[in-house]
């Protein structure tokens, strides 16, 4: 059966092509000015003072976490506890255990599918010293509640909103609500650089250290009066002066080219999947074999969940299997319960005897692709494969 409902589609027109032959004209191909430009344009899109662009929301999340260790305002060491979502993509857990820190695992609610606050709040022990929220498939976590928690326990808050660009709480952006904010610009995403990511953040120290982060932890593209190792004035030792333990994920060029077109259309990019998640939740909201995600705020819908209940409990290979027949693209709902995955074994974790909701979220949980065109057929075509199954 050849793909009607896809997963996701490109994002590009005529505009993002003439980019890239910019940049081959240049024969700049390495970070550079088109990604500079990208930068500021993509902080001021999202409300943010500064924005870093490294080369995937993964690297992003790397990055913002190094840069809190790094921060010597910010009380966040080895050892240390970061609280985490049970349901998450593996790099947001990657980089804590990478970094030295403990993951303590909590349970997300199940109508949001976000870190539920009050098992956050019965998490918090003296180790605690982090939250990393994620704002899961578009839908803003509760920041308001999170950023109160993490100030009454002078925790450091961090977010991954590699799901979610566009999506606000109280007309301000997911990923601005922490120290640091992630996105991703991935194929699939909201916005398509081919690979990349941002890393966002108010704090003067936070967005120097990124930077320095980004390149071998070298002060080269640092201000001469920086925060992290002022410069001698000598360009012959400042173009290779190491001072933290960095990392080489910097961007490409093209994907800073690319960045500037699609952040233009992001307003209607994110318009389209709104438009197309009314239609999305009129034809869903009132069965009673599926529970769809419950908005908070006012979410830029990555994707639409459905975890099965009553005649469908139980049943996913049956609807995984239904839909791939029609030609409708599923997977679960990220990586569902990742603490139910081998690699744990490697990673130091806290995680509790029971996580109910990631776990129905694992059994019965799947999503299907949004997009920014309109898909009333390909919705049509979804809920008649569920009448059928």
């Amino acid at each position: 059966m050849a793909i009607q409902y896809p997963l996701a589609t490109t994002t590009w027109d005529d505009a993002e092509y003439a980019a890239l032959q910019t940049v081959i004209a240049s024969g700049r191909f390495t970070m550079g000015p088109e990604v500079r430009a990208f930068e500021r344009e993509f902080a001021e899109a999202v409300g943010a003072k500064y924005a870093v662009m490294v080369n995937s929301g993964s690297s992003a999340n790397l990055v913002a976490l190094a840069a809190a260790v790094v921060n010597p305002d910010v009380d966040l060491n080895p050892g240390d506890e970061v609280i985490v979502p049970a349901v998450s993509w593996a790099t947001t857990f990657y980089p804590v255990h990478q970094l030295g820190l403990r993951l303590r695992f909590v349970d997300v609610d199940l109508d949001t599918l976000n870190i539920d606050v009050e098992k956050v709040a019965a998490a918090i022990s003296p180790a605690t010293k982090a939250i990393f929220a994620v704002n899961l498939l578009g839908n803003p976590a509760d920041l308001v509640a999170l950023t109160e928690l993490a100030r009454v326990h002078d925790l450091v808050l961090l977010e991954d909103n590699c799901e979610s660009l566009g999506a606000t709480l109280n007309g301000r952006q997911a990923g601005t609500y922490g120290l640091a904010g992630t996105y991703s610009a991935f194929f699939s995403h909201h916005i398509s650089t081919m690979e990349g990511g941002l890393v966002t953040t108010d704090d003067e120290y936070t967005y120097q250290a990124a930077v320095s982060l980004r390149a071998h932890g070298w002060t080269r593209e640092l201000p001469d009066d920086n925060l992290i190792h002022p410069k001698s004035g000598e360009p012959f030792d400042d173009l290779f002066r190491f001072v933290l333990p960095g990392y080489n994920v910097r961007p490409l060029e093209m994907s800073g080219a690319l960045g500037r077109e699609q952040v233009k259309k992001l307003p209607g990019l994110i318009e389209g999947r709104r438009r197309n998640a009314a239609v999305f939740v009129e034809r869903f909201a009132g069965r009673d074999d599926v529970r769809i995600q419950r908005e908070n705020g006012e979410s830029s819908w990555f994707g639409f969940s459905l975890l099965l209940e009553g005649r469908l409990a139980g049943r996913r290979h049956d609807v995984v299997h239904a839909l791939t027949a029609a030609g409708v693209e599923v997977r679960p709902i990220v990586a569902g319960n990742f603490t139910r995955n081998p690699v744990m074994q490697h990673l130091d974790a806290i995680v509790p005897d029971e996580l109910p909701a990631a776990d129905r979220i694992h059994d019965d949980g799947l999503f299907v692709g949004n997009h920014h065109y309109l898909i009333d057929a390909q919705i049509d075509l979804l809920a008649s494969v569920f009448d059928r199954v």
